[in-house]
């Protein structure tokens, strides 16, 4: 064989002993035990980082930096965080270093990005179009994302608060029934996307529903209709009742002029006449349809029809309601009730001393050896 053959052989197998080296002083860093056994080379600490660093350096003379990080098992991102940690900073926030990430905001703009975005001079300009302002104003000039993300992070509060009148807490209420109705429309649409129309009256007093008509189109007749059943149907005659309506077209027209005119009754517009709104039947509204008529496959008219028509006197003479302890619409309509609180205070207190009879006898022989168990079964 040549001397040149031989040099280049000898210089090919020199180069291979390096990359040899290179690995087996990896895996040597990668294997070192500690106390605790193995190595993790992601949980690892300060002390173990530095020493795969080390091997790192000296592998990276003869191998490629993929190859290293790839013999390591770990990412270059996790690589180049290791680096920044093993040169140090002085700042408390590492995250925040300067020169580990040097596109970063200076503490000057943040301070002025914090001043235009916090100042009631600007407060009226939008926060993706105030940045774009400053740029234009030369203060700084960073992208609308950055103004979002410091805005978000560090919880800072455009001065735009609303100004908004105060709004009534407390709705109508009447001392008496047919003191106060309501009357409002609302619409249901069947299975083929028609619709159907439902007109009603709510005593204010009683939350009784005291005329109601469903209907296949709409029209002014119909709120007609159920104003002068309820007329007929009203147990005080003391004055007219005040009707309660919105500005619909079913509500201020002719022929509710003509009932006024009559004096059969007055009409007051809410949030026209009154700051306070209709709430009261268009809450009943949504009782009839999400707990009743959205139950059922509303194919036909008739079908509405049918189903408000059981739930209308269930409403009115069977549920209980919330503000009336225990009493129904019809027995507060009406004044046949009142002893139906008292009656239920009653079951309560007779229940509860049932229940505590029938607990304090269910002791077992466990509760012998428990102070006060005995005597307390013995007194039941």
């Amino acid at each position: 064989m040549a001397e040149a053959d031989l040099r280049a052989e000898v210089a090919k197998l020199r180069r291979r002993v390096r990359v040899l080296s290179a690995v087996v002083g990896l895996l040597v860093a990668l294997l070192r035990r500690s106390d605790r056994g193995p190595v993790r080379v992601d949980v690892g600490d300060r002390a173990t980082r530095a020493r795969l660093l080390r091997a790192a350096d000296r592998a990276r003379k003869v191998l490629p930096a993929s190859a290293v990080l790839k013999i390591l098992g770990i990412s270059s991102s996790r690589y180049g965080a290791w680096v920044r940690a093993e040169q140090g900073c002085d700042l408390e926030d590492n995250a925040a270093c300067p020169r580990s990430t040097p596109n970063q905001l200076t503490p000057d703009e943040v301070r002025v990005i914090q001043a235009m975005v916090m100042s009631d001079r600007y407060r009226h300009v939008p926060t993706g179009r105030l940045a774009v302002l400053a740029q234009r104003m030369g203060n700084v000039f960073a992208s609308p994302s950055t103004w979002y993300s410091l805005v978000r992070d560090r919880g800072w509060r455009r001065p735009r608060f609303r100004q908004h009148p105060a709004s009534p807490k407390i709705g109508v209420r009447a001392k008496a029934p047919d003191e106060v109705w309501h009357i409002d429309t609302s619409a249901v649409r069947l299975i083929d996307g028609s619709k159907v129309w439902l007109h009603a009256v709510i005593d204010n007093f009683s939350r009784r529903i005291l005329a109601w008509r469903v209907a296949e189109r709409f029209e002014i007749a119909n709120a007609v209709a159920v104003l002068q059943e309820a007329v007929r149907n009203a147990v005080s005659a003391a004055s007219p009742p005040q009707v309660m309506a919105d500005g619909g077209v079913e509500n201020p027209n002719g022929e509710v002029d003509a009932l006024v005119a009559e004096g059969l009754l007055s009409r007051v517009r809410a949030l026209v006449d009154v700051r306070v709104s209709n709430s009261m039947i268009e809450s009943w509204w949504s009782k009839l349809k999400h707990q009743w008529l959205f139950l059922h496959r509303l194919e036909t008219v008739a079908a509405v029809r049918r189903h408000v028509a059981f739930y209308v006197p269930e409403y009115n003479t069977t549920i209980p309601h919330a503000a009336f302890s225990g009493q129904t619409p019809d027995e507060i309509y009406f004044g046949r009730g009142g002893e139906i609180p008292a009656k239920l205070e009653a079951g309560k207190r007779a229940a509860r001393e049932r229940r505590l009879a029938v607990n304090r006898a269910a002791w077992c022989e466990r509760c012998r050896d428990v102070p006060g168990i005995v005597s307390q079964g013995a007194a039941a």
